[in-house]
């Protein structure tokens, strides 16, 4: 029989999406299995190769649930009870985390996001190379331990992602400004056109790569928002009051011809857009870091949370166990321009921290 710890992966849910992560592991080497509710999308993955077969067993070391956000924590929960073994790791791809993080208490399970997609629908959209140079993200806690954020942490970058970690809480009230507010000022931004082409076909004639680049999530499948949006409602609500109070203000400086406030507010805009990061990741210049952790909750999430606050990209992360059991060192490959600030910062949090 297969060990556990054989690269086998099991994706649950078919769409875009989780076809896409069943075609990432496939190319990097994984076995991958699939399951759907409905046969017909199945059928096809079966067919096209996306999945090998449809079978869940303890032979499996990762389990991906892409389900709509509403269903991950029940089915991640009945496929944690249903294997047993501890090399097992659950994780999920659904835009909204600190609900589904509360629901589900196994150490086992790590929840994720990427933030990845397309403006096309289905398995039909899938595509292998959607995670290259995509940011995903995880949200370890007290629970996660060092074997399991190092294993998911390096599954991620063998298809190609670029892997921060931040608390669920953190992650879903950021998230509402980085994406579920863009997807509904899309929407809203499409509608409104199309209700004036209504009367001015020529309208959508005129719209160039502006309109067209900031309406393509537009495109995407209606069906998976609802489910994120109504989960994050208390975030996105406060972030689209931010905005809309933004809004305001530039309305009244074009009422007021106040010329300096309309410049000042592009000249800002333009600025933050130029400082966005790349989507390239670079691995050259790589500094290796030993952090000595001890066997305890939550030391794990300090470090790598501690790397997302600061923008540090952890290239790799291995874990070294001590001789005695008792703890061990944290081997972590960062940007070398970084090496030296994120070390600092982690001394500050207790860490003892050394340099290869």
């Amino acid at each position: 029989m297969t060990s556990p710890t054989s690269r086998r992966a099991h994706v649950v849910g078919l769409g875009l999406i989780g076809s896409s992560v069943a075609l990432a592991l496939r190319d990097a080497g994984w076995i991958v299995t699939g399951s759907d509710l409905d046969r017909t999308i199945v059928d096809t993955a079966l067919r096209t190769g996306v999945i090998a077969d449809t079978a869940l067993s303890d032979e499996h070391r990762l389990v991906v649930v892409a389900t709509p956000a509403g269903a991950v924590a029940s089915t991640a929960n009945a496929i944690l009870r249903e294997l047993s073994h501890g090399a097992l790791i659950v994780t999920d791809v659904a835009g909204v985390k600190s609900a589904i993080v509360n629901d589900v208490a196994d150490p086992r399970f790590l929840a994720g996001h990427p933030m990845a997609g397309s403006e096309l629908r289905g398995a039909a959209g899938a595509r292998a190379d959607l995670f290259q140079g995509c940011t995903w993200v995880l949200t370890p806690t007290n629970a996660t331990t060092p074997e399991t954020y190092g294993v998911l942490h390096g599954i991620l970058r063998e298809v190609g992602a670029n892997v921060v970690a931040v608390n669920a809480d953190d992650h879903d009230r950021l998230v509402a400004i980085a994406s579920h507010v863009p997807h509904l000022l899309a929407g809203a931004l499409m509608n409104e056109a199309s209700r004036v082409a209504e009367q001015d076909a020529v309208l959508l004639q005129l719209a160039a790569g502006g309109f067209r680049d900031m309406t393509r999530v537009a495109a995407g499948d209606p069906g998976i928002w609802p489910d994120v949006l109504f989960e994050n409602r208390a975030a996105i609500s406060q972030s689209l009051q931010a905005l809309e109070e933004r809004l305001a203000a530039l309305r009244v400086a074009l009422t007021n011809a106040d010329h300096d406030a309309v410049s000042r507010d592009l000249l800002s805009a333009a600025s933050a857009r130029r400082q966005l990061p790349g989507r390239a990741l670079n691995s050259e210049n790589l500094a290796y870091l030993r952090v000595a952790v001890s066997d305890e909750p939550g030391v794990l999430a300090a470090v790598t949370t501690a790397a997302s606050e600061m923008l540090v990209n952890i290239y790799d992360i291995e874990i070294a166990h001590g001789i005695e059991g008792k703890g061990g060192t944290l081997l972590l490959a960062v940007d070398g321009r970084q090496a030296d600030e994120f070390s600092k910062a982690l001394v500050a949090r207790g860490f003892q921290v050394g340099h290869e």
